[in-house]
This record gives structure tokens, C-alpha cells and sequence, in this order.
């Protein structure tokens, strides 16, 4: 019998580092647990990989079956949590990072028990400017990205942990120390 695995849920606002951060502590133990999202995928993204790329049609009908954990409409498009996934890994004994937005995490906290990490970033200029130099969205997109930004920030006190991403390295340690904590403390 396995110990279960413990589950993690990192949110903050587009741009603040935390796909930069999640990849970097990544193990055999302690999975990114892969969203579903009708999106477009960006150039560098990879289908399995970043997320599993779905029709809204499809995204829809998975709702309908109660398939997601967590779902959410975000900047127009949906996300959501394979429910069925992420209890196979924990019940194996994984460890689970999910990185979702604040509402996300708010629903995960009423259903099941789990450490919250918000990831702040240094500045909202800062953080204009990480979003712009992607070259993604256009310049409406990018206001409404950091309105939205402002208001998760608003909710960082809601979760266990707040990790202010100034320095990649220093935030990967914090999140990698977190996370090695509330293991061991099982």
C-alpha cells in the first residue's frame, strides 16, 4: 500500500514565473498534473505536455460527465482539472502540482485538503513587461491579463504560502523547501 501523495496548488497572475518555477521541481514524485484547456496553443506549447488542447465542444462534454476536479473560464477560454487523474497519482503515492487560477484554488480548498502557494511577482511593471515580451496577445489582451492580475493579487492572503518570484533561483528553492517540508511532515 502507498502512502497517498500530497497535493500542491500554486496560482498567481499570468507572467509571475510559475511554469518557470513548477518545471524546475518537478520528479518522479511530484507530478504537474496536465490541464485541459480549448485555448489556442502558443508555438512553443506541446500537446500532453503544456496542456491537452480540446475543442470547447469536447471541453463541454467533459463537464457534462463531471470529469474535472476544477474548471474555470478564464480570458475566454476554458481550463479545467482531470478529476480522475489526479486521484489515480495521489491514491500512487505522488505528490501533485496544480497550477491554477485563484477561483480554482478557492473550489479545490472546499473539496479536498491541499497546501496553497501563491506566486507574487515583483511588480505589476515587472509584470507588464514579462507579458508583453511574449509576444502572445495583443495589447487588449495583455490589459485585461494584468486587470485580472490585480485582483488575484487582492486574494494572495488566502493562501498558506506567498513566494515572491525577484530572483528564479531564490523562488525555486522556497517552493522546493515548501514542498519538502509538507512532505515529510506526513
Amino acid at each position: 500500500m502507498y502512502k497517498k501523495g500530497k497535493l500542491f496548488v500554486i496560482s498567481g497572475p499570468s507572467g509571475a514565473g510559475k511554469t518557470s518555477i513548477i518545471r524546475s521541481i518537478l520528479s518522479n514524485d511530484t507530478l504537474f498534473s496536465v490541464s485541459y484547456t480549448t485555448r489556442q496553443k502558443r508555438k512553443n506549447e506541446i500537446d500532453g505536455i503544456d496542456y491537452f488542447f480540446v475543442s470547447e465542444k469536447a471541453f463541454l462534454e467533459m463537464i457534462d460527465r463531471n470529469e474535472f476536479l476544477e474548471w474555470e473560464r478564464v480570458h475566454e477560454s476554458f481550463y479545467g482539472t482531470s478529476k480522475t487523474w489526479v486521484e489515480e497519482k495521489l491514491n500512487l503515492g505522488k505528490n501533485i502540482i496544480l497550477d491554477i487560477d485563484v477561483k480554482g484554488a478557492k473550489h479545490i480548498k472546499s473539496i479536498m485538503d491541499a497546501n496553497f502557494i501563491f506566486i507574487e511577482p515583483p511588480s505589476m511593471e515587472i509584470l507588464a513587461t514579462r507579458i508583453k515580451n511574449r509576444n502572445t496577445e495583443n495589447s487588449i489582451a495583455i490589459e485585461k491579463r494584468l486587470s485580472v492580475a490585480k485582483e488575484e493579487l487582492k486574494e494572495k492572503n488566502f493562501f498558506d504560502f506567498v513566494i515572491k518570484n525577484d530572483v528564479l533561483e531564490e523562488s525555486i528553492k522556497k517552493l522546493k523547501n515548501i514542498i519538502n517540508n509538507e512532505i515529510f511532515r506526513r
